[in-house]
């Protein structure tokens, strides 16, 4: 089981080269033209699972298909895929926001502390409502933006039963260009917290996650992006932190694609290599958090 995992992981790091190398070949054929200049870049998506502070122009509308999956927990095969079908509208150069309807599906078996299941489900809505407070520019070497995403959950993200859940994270948002047009760098802070209660449940639970990433993207040609990223979270039991629970740190590649001006992709790709759970002596947070993470977001603008 542990060679099908480590598979599935190389396949994906594989997938990113091939897909890194296609699209530079891409760029280099054909006569030079304006698009081989490489013209100002937007962030918002630049860094995988760390945002960007770009949140577009005023008027832009794009709807978008996201796809998250975390793989691995201790005991047996598990994943946990999610996909949304956004609609994201930038109603001024300083708001935005974010529409989301959420469909999973659950492949677990033999986990520790999980029952079997395999399902696929409606599982909820969001919304991501953002607010540029500096954007990035001539005279401002930095971009700020704050964000907050509420979401309704029916069912439980980590193992598939049905629950009313409701959340919202908070992150503020800040990058820079090291290198004008090539090199970007992001760093992120987050605060989660969240209520939810199983159907079958009396008392509600209270949770909250606090998190810290940061990224590098450098441009290899104008329409292609490649970075790296580090992530650092902490799961608590409580609204504001009370009881501590695990802790976990990832890290992992980014790709992104601008087929044209109005299409993107966007993939990452996470492992978690150090972490530890309360009370559990071995390697790793596999109770709180899972050992893979992958996401991929292909974007329309209108």
């Amino acid at each position: 089981m542990r060679t099908g995992l480590h598979a599935r992981a190389i396949f994906i790091a594989a997938a990113f080269l091939i897909v890194t190398i296609v699209g530079a070949q891409a760029q280099k054929t054909g006569a030079p033209s304006a698009a081989d200049v490489f013209h100002e870049a937007e962030s918002k998506y630049l860094f995988g699972f760390v945002d960007g502070a770009d949140i577009g122009n005023e008027g832009e509308k794009a709807i978008e298909f996201e796809t998250t999956a975390e793989f691995k927990r201790r005991g047996g095969p598990y994943s946990a895929i999610e996909h949304e079908i956004e609609f994201e509208h930038v109603v001024t150069q300083n708001f935005a926001y974010e529409l989301s309807a959420h469909f999973i599906n659950h492949q677990i078996s033999g986990v520790e502390g999980l029952d079997d299941i395999n399902q696929t489900a409606f599982s909820g809505a969001s919304a991501k409502l953002r607010y540029l407070i500096l954007g990035r520019g001539p005279g401002s070497p930095i971009g700020l933006t704050i964000s907050a995403e509420p979401e309704w959950s029916r069912i439980d993200g980590t193992d598939g039963t049905q629950t009313q859940s409701y959340s919202t994270e908070f992150k503020l948002v800040a990058d820079t260009e090291l290198i004008p047009n090539r090199l970007f760098a992001a760093l992120n802070i987050s605060y989660e917290p969240e209520i939810a209660k199983g159907v079958d449940a009396d008392m509600w639970e209270r949770s909250s996650g606090f998190g810290l990433s940061a990224a590098l993207a450098f441009r290899v040609t104008p329409k292609v992006a490649i970075g790296a990223a580090v992530e650092y979270d902490r799961a608590y039991d409580g609204l504001l932190f009370q009881t501590f629970q695990g802790e976990a740190w990832y890290v992992g590649p980014t790709l992104q694609i601008n087929f044209t001006q109005k299409i993107l992709l966007a993939a990452a790709f996470m492992a978690q290599v150090s972490g530890h759970a309360v009370d559990d002596p071995r390697a790793l947070d596999l109770t709180n958090f899972s050992q893979y993470r992958a996401n991929l977001k292909l974007e329309f603008e209108f």
